[in-house]
């Protein structure tokens, strides 16, 4: 994603040809409910008892800055990390809360680090979305091999919707390149409700070849971006569909 001119977001949706760095610490609200993100209405004042809030935002100008910072943070936990691959029609904020309930509720032990590719944020932008995620393939397995060569012992990946067809179509490229498990830290690997034409995974998987561990998939049969992705392809099935 391109880093945003307003000065009250962090990266906006138009695509960039580089990787841009931040972190963000968010809190959760005392009152917050498993599974939920419960965010502040418009009009609504701020209120960290009641909402997901971002205390801080810090922006790195260089990759070796933000790793430097990455490493500190995987040492002091224990050095496992968590790759969130967010899906379509979703902004850089809500990637961001989404990955803080997915790592508060399931009490993941480890560095959550999300890869934000740049989706419109608007149900109207699929197609849009869909080529971002293609041009979004190199620069996941860039931000990948990176952590690889950080202080990680165990690399994880949860992705949901269209970021499923980013990252088997990273994986799939590590794999051209005779690296497929990032030098034995690829961990488990979580693909919820994959947004993937069926005999397209099917390929990837071919070229893959059968993991180490199997893939974990995570299927819904009322998930909105699938219905809408159904439809856009003719009624194909997808993944998720089963």
């Amino acid at each position: 994603r391109k880093r945003s001119d307003d000065p009250n977001k962090v990266f906006d949706g138009e695509r960039s040809a580089t990787l841009n760095y931040a972190r963000v610490n968010v809190t959760v609200p005392p009152v917050h409910q498993t599974g939920q993100i419960e965010r502040r209405s418009r009009g609504k004042s701020d209120d960290p008892t009641k909402y997901f809030m971002a205390s801080e935002v810090v922006g790195y100008d260089t990759q070796p800055k933000f790793t430097s910072a990455l490493n500190a943070d995987i040492d002091a936990r224990g050095g496992r990390v968590m790759v969130f691959v967010h899906g379509y029609n979703t902004g850089f904020d809500d990637a961001v809360y989404r990955l803080t309930q997915i790592v508060h509720d399931s009490g993941y032990p480890g560095t959550p680090v999300l890869f934000s590719w740049a989706s419109g944020a608007k149900t109207t932008d699929y197609v849009y979305d869909k080529e971002s995620a293609a041009a979004a393939r190199d620069q996941l397995e860039v931000t990948l091999r990176m952590l690889a060569q950080t202080g990680a012992r165990r690399i994880d990946i949860v992705a949901h919707s269209m970021g499923t067809w980013v990252t088997m179509e990273t994986l799939r490229q590590l794999a051209i390149t005779g690296d497929r498990d990032l030098s034995g830290k690829l961990g488990d690997v979580v693909l919820a409700s994959p947004d993937i034409d069926v005999d397209v995974f099917k390929s990837q998987m071919r070229r893959y070849g059968k993991p180490d561990k199997p893939f974990i998939l995570l299927l819904s049969d009322d998930d909105r971006a699938l219905r809408l992705s159904s439809l856009i392809a003719g009624s194909r099935p997808r993944v998720g569909d089963y």
